[in-house]
């Protein structure tokens, strides 16, 4: 196909797994009443933990099948990312894929855990409950191919160079906060487009998650960018769900006018 008909989702996920369910069904929702083939969600979709001694949940059985049931109904393919658990203990940050007529799919598991300490933003580690995956991933939805990264792997570059002149869209389901977002979220995402010569899609938390006494602030701004390194897409609300309609000639007339793949040297 020489279009795809992309929806990026943003939210305000917190620890409250109905609501957060309520909120990606009305999204999905639309999204499938404007015909997108794919819509896709922010890292945290289904459980956003704010306070670190609080438990680390994952969807259960019902929520995966509620899910389920909207996509065979909408028939638009539904993508996610949330806690996964392991017989470890602990966790994989997941990216899961729903289709109609099809049991849900583990595609991809976070690289780059975050640990870090960012001023003005509470430390986070997640290595303390995640497991790092190992390998990057490409999937094929009618016949285009999209590369997957989540969030922190956004700042490796060589985990994209992976899919250069491989992937036609690039996924980063996000949760940047504020301090990193303000400075980095446009430029790395713009950039990761240039080089790599491909669409980026970035569907980002955002605004005020509070819980128990705690609050953490999101950037938002869920972006699509193009092979050009042009924003066709910056959502301010939340919840909010744009639907962009990406050409595959966009990708080829941008590989011919400056042929890095025949370039490269390294």
């Amino acid at each position: 196909m020489n279009n795809f008909r992309l929806a990026v989702a943003q939210l305000t996920s917190t620890d409250d797994i109905a609501v957060n369910l309520t909120a990606v069904e009305a999204a999905y929702a639309k999204a499938a009443t404007e015909s997108a083939q794919l819509v896709v969600f922010p890292e945290n979709t289904l459980y956003f933990r704010i306070q670190s001694g609080s438990p680390l949940l994952g969807p259960g059985q019902k929520e995966m099948a509620q899910l389920q049931r909207a996509v065979d109904l909408g028939k638009t393919a539904l993508m996610l990312t949330t806690a996964l658990p392991t017989q470890t203990g602990k966790f994989r940050n997941g990216t899961l894929l729903f289709r109609a007529g099809q049991l849900p799919e583990m595609l991809y598991s976070k690289i780059h855990l975050f640990d870090v300490d960012v001023p003005g933003a509470p430390p986070v580690r997640e290595s303390d409950h995640f497991e790092a995956g190992e390998a990057p991933k490409q999937i094929e939805i009618d016949g285009w191919n999209f590369g997957l990264s989540i969030c922190y792997d956004l700042r490796f570059a060589e985990l994209y160079l992976k899919y250069a002149q491989k992937a036609d869209v690039i996924l980063v389901p996000s949760a940047f906060l504020v301090p990193t977002g303000e400075a980095h979220w446009h430029t790395l995402l713009r950039a990761r487009a240039i080089e790599n010569q491909c669409y980026m899609a970035a569907p980002a938390q955002s605004g005020e998650h509070r819980s128990r006494g705690q609050v953490r602030h999101t950037y938002g701004h869920s972006l699509v960018v193009d092979p050009w390194g042009q924003v066709l897409a910056d959502l301010t609300g939340s919840p909010e769900v744009r639907v962009v309609e990406l050409q595959r000639e966009a990708i080829h007339k941008v590989r011919r006018q400056i042929p890095m793949s025949d370039h490269r040297r390294l």
